[in-house]
């Protein structure tokens, strides 16, 4: 594992403990974030600086073993029978732990890993067929959108998704692909994905199987926990609130950090965003500001025209009222993270901003 094969030419370990930087890693920013995460893992060094998603708050710094990296990739690439004959595609920043691993699983596997901007249309100038991908679901609901893009979308053999949630709509147009589409669950703490669901086929589920050498449990208040010593050393006591069924398979219903208390009842702002999956087009959040009353009012936040205008319809019918949002609130974009989830915090700044003068 001194190597790796990036768009058809083997690196070695010498090519990144040098002074010179190969010629390839130059032709972008890109290629060099690419270059400087290969020095640093073809150093000598044990351990690996990595930086969590921030949806909930700042970024903050971990240190993860690179033996606890490569057992996640050894995972991943057995599950999907990946080798060195198998074409990757990295669409994803290296700065965040699925863009790093996507490398750290071509080198493990031997897999020759293709680079390409991590932007909204990934496909777009690519013309190789891929084996295994990774992407956020903004990046597959663009793919979808141009058929040239959607038709090399159907041909990854493997596709996993992850980062954010994946919406009805957006699983309804992936069911019919002949390729295997997974979503993931996973956290920087457990360096990538311990869990997969597969999206199509005859074997989709709503469910997530945890991989090989993965248990869970409840913590006190319910939230889940992850016993994974292959990948990491301490058991991980999660934020997630979660449905563990008999056979192990389990379902995350919402964040105890995203529970609103308005009127003295807790309101889950994941499951208020489930029930309105099927009604509204486009990105949309629910968040809470701070209410003299009920403690805490529940606010929507919605990217289009559209959306506001449909919004208050079907909040009235769909929504059971004591979990209808308050307040409605139009916005240009819905703030994201690097790794394309909802940026909580964000979203809470701009309810808070703008429910001051908007109208309920």
């Amino acid at each position: 594992m001194n190597k790796i094969k990036i768009s058809g030419i083997n690196y070695y370990r010498e090519d990144f403990t040098g002074e010179d930087m190969p010629a390839f890693f130059g032709t972008s920013d890109f290629h060099k974030q690419i270059y400087l995460f290969l020095k640093e893992w073809f150093s000598d060094e044990e351990n690996v600086k990595l930086y969590t998603s921030g949806s909930t708050g700042k970024p903050k710094e971990i240190i993860v073993r690179k033996k606890h990296m490569l057992e996640s990739a050894s995972m991943t690439c057995k599950f999907f029978g990946l080798n060195e004959s198998d074409k990757a595609l990295l669409c994803l920043s290296v700065d965040y732990i699925a863009g790093k691993m996507m490398l750290v699983r071509a080198i493990y596997s031997g897999m020759d890993i293709y680079p390409v901007e991590p932007k909204g249309h990934p496909l777009k100038e690519t013309s190789s067929s891929f084996d295994f991908a990774a992407m956020v679901p903004l990046q597959v609901y663009n793919s979808l959108q141009i058929e040239d893009e959607r038709m090399k979308l159907s041909k990854i053999r493997n596709l996993i998704i992850g980062g954010g949630a994946i919406n009805i709509e957006l699983e309804k147009a992936l069911r019919p692909f002949p390729n295997s589409v997974y979503s993931t669950y996973g956290m920087t703490e457990t360096v990538s994905h311990i869990a997969l669901r597969k999206i199509n086929g005859e074997d989709a589920s709503d469910y997530y199987t945890p991989l090989s050498g993965v248990s869970l449990k409840f913590s006190d208040n319910k939230t889940l926990i992850i016993d994974a010593p292959d990948i990491t050393e301490d058991t991980i006591i999660t934020n997630d609130i979660a449905e563990i069924r008999d056979d192990g398979t389990f379902r995350i219903t919402g964040r105890i950090d995203n529970i609103i208390n308005t009127g003295g009842i807790k309101v889950q702002a994941e499951e208020v965003e489930e029930i309105l999956k099927p009604f509204i087009k486009g990105n949309y959040a629910i968040t809470s500001i701070p209410h003299t009353k009920l403690g805490e009012a529940i606010v929507l936040l919605v990217d289009n025209t559209e959306n506001q205008q449909q919004s208050d319809k079907i909040i009235k019918n769909s929504v059971p009222r004591y979990k209808q949002p308050m307040y409605i609130i139009k916005v240009k974009d819905i703030p994201l993270t690097g790794s394309g989830k909802i940026d909580r915090a964000a979203v809470k700044k701009i309810a808070i901003l703008m429910t001051l003068t908007s109208p309920k």
